[in-house]
């Protein structure tokens, strides 16, 4: 990939997830719940096999999801890196609203 598109979609993701975490934390008052959520969206994102694989054949499965995730580019993990700093700010930035008197619903 090009520079600029990874720059760019690193920017994407970042604010893509810290909206998100922001909306899950204020409507549902868990501080870091996106953070906790994103691992498995991160497995969504990479998974390849279908969901039933997993509980049929799990050692292969999960073997296969290991080399898949062991052979992501660098710009993939750049990208999803930046995906889950946006997640754990947005539960910084929800905690210090909290703790500064600002309650959201």
């Amino acid at each position: 990939m090009f520079l600029p598109v990874v720059l760019l979609s690193m920017l994407l993701f970042l604010v893509l997830f810290f909206g998100i975490g922001f909306l899950l934390n204020m409507l549902l008052r868990m501080s870091w719940i996106m953070a906790i959520i994103y691992p498995i969206v991160c497995f969504f994102i990479i998974n390849t096999l279908p969901l039933a694989e997993y509980i049929h054949e799990p050692g292969s499965s999960f073997a296969a999801f290991g080399e898949r995730l062991v052979s992501l580019a660098l710009a993939d993990i750049l990208i999803l890196t930046s995906g889950l700093v946006g997640a754990i700010i947005s539960g910084i930035v929800i905690r210090m609203l909290r703790v500064r008197g600002y309650q959201m619903f």
